[in-house]
C-alpha cells in the first residue's frame, strides 16, 4: 500500500470519533497530518510508513490504532521543541514549594489537626479538587468567579473551578446521602484549596486547610460549642494559650433583630453587617461617611454605634434612641444561644479562650447564628466559621442544621514559628522528625479510629459530669516533669495521662441498655457510665465484662484522683 493511501485510511478513521468536530481537509504534502481537536500533529518526512506496516489485509483498525497512538504523541504541526538552555522557572505566584523538612513541619500541624478531629468523634472525608463552578455560584453568586480558577474542557461546555473551600462541596454531598447518614455527622477534612487573589502574608493562592463540620437534625446550640472547642484542642495541643490567642464569639440574629427593631429595610442588612465589621477598623467620621454613602441616615449611625457600645460593655455608651434594656429584650434568644457556647468553654475547661464581640459578624451572608474566629494578636484571623442551617437546602437536601469552621496552615504556621512552637524552626532536623513520629505513632496521644471511650450518664443527676469526663479524658493529663523542664509541646515524656478518642452519646434516651447498644455500634472498646458524686463505672465491651477498682469498686471522674478513670485507661493502652 503507497503512503497515500495509509494516508487515506487514517483519515477516514479519524471522522469515526464522536467528540470532535469534522476534520478539516488533509494537506497533501510530503507530510502524514490527521485532526487532534485544537492542532494538526505531523510525523517528518523520514519517519514514512513502510509497505510492511500498511498491509491491506489488516484493514482500516490498524492504520486507525498507528493514527491515534502518533496524534497523542507527536508535537502541534509547525512547532518546535524550544531550547530551556540557560532559563529559570520559579513556582506560580502564590504558591509553595515544600522540600523535605517543610513538608515535615506542614505535617506535624496536619498530623495534629488529624489527631484531635479524631479523638472529638469526627470521620475524615474529602471530596473532587474540583467542581462544576455552579456549585459556588449558586452560593455566592456570579462575582465568586472572579476570584477562582476556573477552566472548561477542550471542546467542552461546562464551566470547573478548583475548590476555594469545601462548605459547598460538603453541602452537596451531605444531600445526596442525607436519608441513609447517622443524625447529626461529624466530618472533618484536610484538603488543599485554590483562591485567584492577590497573596500577602497568612493568605496565598493554594493553602491547606482543616475543616471540621456537625450537620445533622437535632443540632442543638451546645453542639456550637462543642465545634469551637474542636479548634481550641488543636490549638492548646500545639502549644498555644490563652494568653496569646482567643476565640471571639457573637450572633448574626442579633444584629438582624437590632437592625428590624431601629427600622432598616432589609435590603439595607448586608450593608450594615459590613459597617459593623469595619466599625474597630474606621474613625467615628469614617463611620459615618461609609453609612451615609449606603443610604443610611445619621441618626441610624449614632443609634448603632451606641448599640455597639452597650454590648461591647463600653463604660461611655453613646446616647441613642436605642435603650439598653430595649436591646436586651430583642436580642434574648440569641444572647442565650451564645450563652450556651460560653457555657460549654466553662464546661470543657477551656472558659478563657472564650470572647465575646459584638463587632463579629463574618463576611460569608450564609451564615444563620453563631459566628466565630480565632484571633492572635499581629496575625489575620487563624480560624473562624459559624453556623449555616439553609445551606444543605440550597443544594438539593432537606433543611439541615449545620456549623462549621476552616482552620489554614499558613497563618497557623506563621503564628506557630513566631511563637517559638514550630519543631525544627532552629534547623534541627532531628527534633522535628521526632515530633512528626510522636504525632502520628500515638505517643502524644491516641489516635485510634475506635473510640477508646465512649461515656454516658446513669442517671439525670450525673448528666453535668459527662461533657467535662469528655473533654478532660481528650485533653489528657500533663506530666510534673515536662512542665517543670518547660518541655515543647511535642515532647513525647509531655503527657502523664495522654490525651484519648471520648465521645459521649448523641441519644436522648436515659435507657442504660440502649445506650451500651450505642456504645457497642460505635464500636467503641470502652463504656464509661458516670454516676453521682462523679463516680465512674467501667466496662469492657470487646470482653463484654465490668473492671472494677481493687478498693473502691467504682472509678473516679476527676483526673487528681488516683483512681481517676483515664489512669486505668492508660495503664491497659500501655499494656
Amino acid at each position: 500500500m503507497n503512503k497515500q493511501a495509509c494516508l487515506r485510511l487514517s483519515r477516514e478513521g479519524q471522522t469515526g470519533r464522536t467528540d470532535a468536530r469534522p476534520p478539516p481537509a488533509l494537506p497533501t504534502d510530503d507530510k502524514y497530518t490527521w485532526n487532534t481537536g485544537e492542532h494538526y500533529t505531523s510525523l517528518p518526512r523520514q519517519a514514512s510508513l513502510s509497505s510492511s506496516t500498511c498491509r491491506p489485509r489488516k484493514g482500516p483498525a490498524v492504520f486507525l490504532g498507528l493514527a491515534r497512538m502518533m496524534r497523542y504523541s507527536a508535537r502541534p504541526m509547525g512547532s518546535k521543541a524550544q531550547s530551556t538552555k540557560g532559563r529559570s522557572f520559579q513556582k506560580p505566584k502564590g504558591t509553595r514549594d515544600f522540600y523535605p523538612l517543610e513538608l515535615l513541619r506542614r505535617r506535624y500541624v496536619t498530623e495534629t489537626w488529624r489527631a484531635v478531629s479524631i479523638r472529638h468523634g469526627f470521620e475524615e472525608i474529602d471530596g473532587p479538587t474540583f467542581e462544576h463552578a455552579e456549585l459556588y455560584t449558586v452560593k455566592s453568586g456570579e462575582g465568586i468567579l472572579s476570584e477562582l480558577f476556573s477552566f472548561s474542557r477542550e471542546g467542552g461546555d461546562d464551566l470547573y473551578a478548583l475548590r476555594p473551600e469545601f462548605t459547598p462541596t460538603l453541602a452537596r454531598m451531605y444531600a445526596a446521602q442525607a436519608a441513609s447518614l447517622p443524625k447529626p455527622c461529624r466530618w472533618f477534612c484536610i484538603p488543599n484549596f485554590f483562591r485567584a487573589e492577590r497573596p500577602q502574608r497568612g493568605r496565598l493562592r493554594e493553602f491547606c486547610q482543616w475543616n471540621c463540620d456537625i450537620i445533622g437534625e437535632g443540632f442543638g446550640t451546645a453542639l456550637d460549642g462543642e465545634l469551637e472547642i474542636v479548634a481550641v484542642g488543636a490549638l492548646s495541643t500545639l502549644g498555644m494559650t490563652p494568653t496569646n490567642c482567643q476565640v471571639s464569639n457573637f450572633h448574626r440574629n442579633i444584629w438582624t433583630r437590632i437592625f428590624g427593631h431601629a427600622g432598616i429595610p432589609e435590603q439595607q442588612f448586608a450593608s450594615w453587617f459590613d459597617w459593623v465589621d469595619r466599625y474597630f477598623r474606621l474613625t467615628p467620621e469614617q463611620r459615618m461617611e461609609y453609612a451615609l454613602r449606603f443610604g443610611a441616615s445619621q441618626k441610624q449611625v449614632t443609634d448603632m454605634t451606641g448599640v455597639v457600645q452597650v454590648m461591647n460593655g463600653e463604660a461611655q455608651a453613646q446616647a441613642g434612641s436605642i435603650d439598653e434594656h430595649v436591646i436586651r429584650e430583642v436580642t434574648a434568644p440569641s444572647a442565650a444561644a451564645l450563652a450556651a457556647v460560653s457555657d460549654h468553654f466553662r464546661d470543657t475547661g477551656f472558659d478563657g479562650w472564650f470572647k465575646w464581640d459584638a463587632t463579629l459578624v463574618r463576611g460569608l451572608a450564609y451564615y444563620t447564628g453563631t459566628v466565630f474566629e480565632v484571633l492572635a494578636e499581629g496575625e489575620r484571623a487563624i480560624a473562624g466559621g459559624g453556623r449555616y442551617d439553609n445551606l444543605i437546602e440550597l443544594f438539593g437536601g432537606p433543611a439541615t442544621p449545620a456549623c462549621g469552621f476552616g482552620m489554614g496552615d499558613v497563618v497557623l504556621g506563621n503564628l506557630l514559628t513566631d511563637h517559638g512552637l514550630m519543631p525544627g524552626a532552629d534547623g534541627d532536623a532531628g527534633a522535628l522528625m521526632d515530633a512528626v513520629q510522636n504525632v502520628t505513632t500515638g505517643a502524644l496521644g491516641s489516635v485510634s479510629l475506635r473510640p477508646d471511650v465512649f461515656v454516658v450518664s446513669a442517671d439525670e443527676d450525673a448528666d453535668g459530669d459527662v461533657v467535662p469526663l469528655v473533654a478532660q479524658l481528650r485533653r489528657g493529663v500533663e506530666s510534673d516533669t515536662w512542665r517543670e523542664r518547660g518541655g515543647k509541646p511535642w515532647d513525647a515524656d509531655r503527657y502523664a495521662i495522654p490525651p484519648m478518642h471520648a465521645r459521649p452519646t448523641d441519644k436522648a434516651t436515659r435507657n442504660l441498655k440502649k445506650l451500651l447498644q450505642d456504645a457497642e455500634r460505635a464500636r467503641a472498646r470502652f463504656c464509661a457510665i458516670v454516676h453521682t458524686e462523679g463516680r465512674v463505672q467501667l466496662k469492657d465491651l470487646d470482653k463484654r465484662e465490668d473492671l472494677a477498682h481493687p478498693s473502691k469498686g467504682d472509678w473516679s471522674a476527676s483526673p487528681v484522683d488516683e483512681h481517676y478513670v483515664g489512669r486505668r485507661w492508660s495503664a491497659i493502652r500501655n499494656g
